[in-house]
């Protein structure tokens, strides 16, 4: 062999893809055709197939897993190149479900529609669920034990499960899902694509965006969590402000002034003044024959009023300022007994390895000294004493800091959002001067519905297109 073989044949080698390089997006992996994991219109060609990544780009050990995504075709033989992908938020969530509703969508008509499940979650190979957490968040109440005690105690058995099967957890994070996408646009061979995303998701597809914006032609995001916000230290504030927001409707709207005025006083005071205190209600679990008395906290009464419907919120806390308990906190029980409600591991890897890692306990404090009603109480199900326990590295400080892009984006929330305030579609807007803002008046977290998949449409035929609304309730700007 010559001496310019060997130069051309080395510099061949030195040019050729690494496929585990971290910092190379859009690896080409290998696909393994699999049933579809929800039922999709027959009369549309739908794909199904495992998406084979490793999993821990970190580690060189060469062990993978399969995330599994539905491509749906369209029908139309003049479709654009451009599919809409959808990943679902959580973090935790399955995404495949969306897949179901494609067929109903017009969305379809134009292009192709892609479901891809993150790593960890409902229909991955391996998900990260276990059952527990669950068991000792229902042991706390059967025995009236600490329960924030209790938690640290199932997220250690929790973890150890996980591990016991192999499963790595450190790989269970944004910046891991931001490169299977990418590798999956990669071995689609897609040249071109809309991303979706709603709450945590929202986030995720900035990220996926930050890391390589050559693919992507666009931005949907409904109601979105932007990698860059603490959003432990902004939740408290948030669900006061959603509350601020309805009861201001409420003085506006309502016609019984005798129940609901002064909402908002009442409802500070009241539960600022049961700080401390316990209450207890009979209770009979499915399936057995034994009354337990179980003990409820403030805690519990504010976690029935972060997951009831906003509409419903200012009866309710009319009735429990009376005292008139008893019907919630059965149905939140029936719901812990008779379901899994505890964070799935996913959800725990990704919030330990995103949030809690970079977030100051000292505005934590700060928090709760400016709304002593909510003091103590975790609105987010995954906090530091629990990723103390799990123990994963955190993400890139890259991808937790902001970062400008021209790209069109449409961004939606709900005025009365609890958990991802409309500040922070503002918040992305700073940085995508190309971006859309939807602001739904009588909606909280996760528009949705007919109005948005219109105005989606509307979006993907003209990206850069002012959009209008024609509806008092949702403001274009």
């Amino acid at each position: 062999m010559t001496n310019s073989s060997i130069l051309i044949g080395l510099l061949t080698l030195f040019l050729l893809p690494i496929s585990n390089a971290q910092s190379q997006p859009g690896v080409v992996r290998t696909l393994e055709p699999c049933a579809c994991p929800v039922a999709v219109d027959t009369s549309f060609r739908t794909r199904c197939a495992y998406l084979i990544v490793p999993e821990n780009r970190k580690l060189k050990n060469g062990k993978t897993i399969k995330l599994p995504f539905v491509l749906v075709q369209s029908k139309n033989p003049n479709k654009r190149k451009d599919p809409l992908l959808f990943t679902g938020g959580g973090p935790g969530g399955s995404s495949l479900g969306w897949a179901r509703g494609v067929a109903q969508s017009p969305i379809i008509n134009d292009r192709d529609c892609i479901a891809f499940e993150q790593r960890g979650t409902r229909y991955a190979l391996p998900n990260l669920w276990s059952g527990e957490l669950d068991d000792a968040i229902r042991e706390s109440y059967r025995k009236n034990l600490n329960k924030d005690s209790m938690m640290v105690v199932g997220v250690k058995r929790y973890k150890k499960a996980l591990e016991a099967k192999g499963i790595d957890l450190s790989g269970y994070n944004t910046d891991e899902t931001v490169s299977d996408i990418h590798d999956l646009l990669a071995t689609l061979q897609i040249d071109s694509v809309n991303l979706s995303g709603i709450s945590y998701s929202g986030g995720l597809m900035l990220a996926v965006l930050q890391k390589d914006p050559a693919r992507i032609r666009s931005l949907i995001l409904d109601s979105p969590l932007p990698t860059f916000v603490p959003i432990d230290e902004d939740e408290p504030a948030n669900f006061n402000e959603s509350l601020t927001v309805l009861f201001r409707h409420v003085d506006k709207d309502s016609t019984n002034k005798a129940l609901y005025s002064n909402l908002k006083e009442k409802f500070e005071r009241y539960f600022t003044s049961i700080d401390g205190k316990s209450f207890n209600i009979p209770y009979v679990e499915k399936g057995t024959t034994d009354t337990l008395r179980i003990q409820y906290t403030r805690s519990d009464l504010l976690g029935v009023l972060v997951n009831t419907r906003m509409k419903h919120i200012p009866y309710v806390i009319t009735e429990m300022i009376k005292g008139n308990h008893y019907n919630y906190i059965k149905r939140t029980l029936d719901g812990i007994f008779e379901h899994n409600s505890a964070p799935s591991g996913m959800r725990i890897s990704v919030y330990c390895a995103d949030q809690t890692a970079y977030h100051s306990e000292k505005v934590g404090h700060q928090l709760y000294d400016a709304y002593p009603y909510l003091k103590g109480y975790h609105i987010n199900d995954v906090y530091k004493e629990l990723c103390d326990c799990w123990k994963v590295p955190p993400i890139r400080p890259e991808t937790k800091q902001p970062f400008y892009s021209n790209k069109p984006a449409l961004l939606a929330d709900g005025e009365m959002d609890n958990a991802c305030r409309p500040l922070y579609i503002d918040m992305i807007h700073h940085y995508m001067p190309n971006s859309q803002r939807l602001l739904f008046t009588n909606h909280a977290h996760g528009v949705g519905g007919d109005d948005m998949t219109r105005f989606m449409q509307l979006f993907l035929d003209k990206p850069y297109r002012k959009i209008e609304s024609n509806k008092n309730d949702i403001i274009a700007y």
